[in-house]
């Protein structure tokens, strides 16, 4: 039975924690943050959780994380 291949795009924007969630870091962090209030950048410097749909998609095309 050959390997299958891991998605290189969702590899490089996803990662799966020890308890099976998908984490990912949110747009709009990368610039013009003068025109962005401080809780909003705080709430963008966190990671977020996929939710259940999405996160069964991405582990699809990841299959060994």
């Amino acid at each position: 039975m050959p390997k299958i291949r891991t998605s290189r795009t969702a590899a490089k924007r996803f990662t799966v924690s020890k308890s099976g969630k998908v984490k990912f870091k949110h747009a709009y962090a990368r610039h013009m943050f003068s025109a962005k209030n401080p809780k909003q950048k705080a709430r963008l410097r966190r990671t977020g959780i996929l939710g259940k749909a999405d996160a069964e998609k991405i582990k699809i095309m990841m299959p060994y994380a």
